[in-house]
């Protein structure tokens, strides 16, 4: 595998991975609203490519209608695709239930996630297969009042990507799968992280994203002490769950 697609490559954790990727000799394809950032993140890693790779950008907006034709444009444009890598997504803090916050959010992350990710399974479909990741969350592990969208749309990609598994294997598809669970990462999505516990540098995050990728791993929690986390969180009944406060 060595021609990898990132959707949402133009900050925190999908450029972070896009960065690794070339310094490990990928040819990668970046995908994202902001192209001004992704001609950036060429730029800046060019110089340390080798003469054979390639760095392409290509203008995706998961919830435009023509979001997979941008797609198959880059996948031309890099050559293949090995690895669909799908980074994109939105949330918010949202007790008060501000609409338009929570319609965004199952916007981006449950419908233009679909979106993305089918169109890659199609691809891999008919393509001798790959490899597809998504940056999920340990949010969809059990409904959070403070963050309702933001949960539900994570619990949603968390079973989706589950069921694609399953498809995959019915049809006998080569076609390989990740789900990574992030707990909170120091990325624009939280404004800098103030005040989140167990904050993990987006870095490290990323490092151990490609070694998961690298390791085929169906899913991985970051880190441990979220893994940890997650398993009491699932073993709390639900009439215990929904009386706790998770708010001020």
């Amino acid at each position: 595998m060595k021609r990898a697609i990132i959707v949402g490559a133009s900050s925190g954790i999908g450029r972070e991975v896009a960065r690794l990727l070339i310094c490990d000799g990928w040819s990668v394809g970046l995908g994202a609203r902001r192209t001004d950032k992704l001609e950036q993140l060429r730029e800046e890693s060019v110089s340390k490519a080798s003469g054979a790779q390639k760095i392409e950008i290509e203008a995706i907006d998961v919830n435009s209608s023509n979001a997979t034709e941008g797609l198959q444009i880059l996948i031309e444009k890099t050559g293949g695709m090995d690895l669909y890598f799908h980074s994109s997504g939105v949330g918010w803090m949202n007790p008060e239930l501000d609409e338009q916050k929570e319609l965004k959010t199952v916007e981006t992350n449950a419908l233009g996630f679909t979106r993305m990710i089918d169109a890659a399974f199609q691809y891999m479909s008919k393509n001798r297969g790959g490899h597809i990741a998504i940056i999920s969350s340990v949010a969809g592990t059990k409904g959070l009042g403070p963050a309702p969208a933001y949960s539900a749309t994570k619990a949603f990609q968390n079973k989706y990507l589950e069921s694609l598994e399953q498809l995959a294997a019915t049809r006998r598809l080569n076609i390989r799968f990740t789900d990574i669970r992030p707990g909170f990462v120091a990325t624009d999505l939280l404004n800098g992280g103030n005040n989140y516990p167990l904050l993990l540098k987006t870095d490290s995050v990323a490092r151990k994203i490609i070694s998961a990728i690298n390791h085929r791993r169906h899913i991985c929690i970051i880190d441990w002490r979220w893994a940890i986390l997650t398993a009491l969180w699932r073993g709390v009944p639900s009439f215990i769950w929904r009386k706790i406060k998770l708010t001020k």
